[in-house]
């Protein structure tokens, strides 16, 4: 087993087929991705794949450290975390091809009218696993 990270954009990743911003979603359409998020999850912990998810908010900041007693926070002028990644999910399979059959099947979470997003997911191995390709 492999353990990949599907990551969650607010922006920075290519427009998705339904590009409206959540925060333009009626209450009830938010409350139908969260399920389906959650349906999803519940789902992959019965096949065992499940690790984590976690949302996040857009809140937050750089923080660095600069010296004894001088830990500077920082919100530069560049693109933050903060800005992009919106959530995620670490998910524990037996191949690359499934990892990406996942992130496909999260990617169609419903949107802004009910209608699949077609969100870009960012689908990472954890450090030290290699994709394994198998035929």
């Amino acid at each position: 087993m492999a353990k990949y990270l599907l990551l969650k954009h607010y922006r920075g990743a290519p427009a998705a087929v339904n590009d409206v911003p959540m925060d333009q979603w009626a209450p009830e359409e938010i409350t139908a991705h969260i399920q389906y998020m959650n349906d999803f999850a519940a789902r992959l912990e019965k096949t065992g794949e499940f690790v984590g998810e976690q949302a996040l908010a857009p809140e937050g900041m750089w923080v660095r450290y600069d010296g004894e007693g001088r830990p500077p926070v920082t919100d530069g002028p560049f693109a933050e975390t903060k800005d992009l990644i919106a959530g995620w999910m670490i998910i524990d399979v037996d191949s690359y091809e499934r990892a990406v059959e996942l992130a496909g099947e999260l990617s169609a979470a419903p949107g802004a009218g009910g209608k699949p997003i077609h969100e870009w997911l960012e689908l990472r191995p954890f450090y030290g696993v290699r994709p394994t390709v198998t035929e």
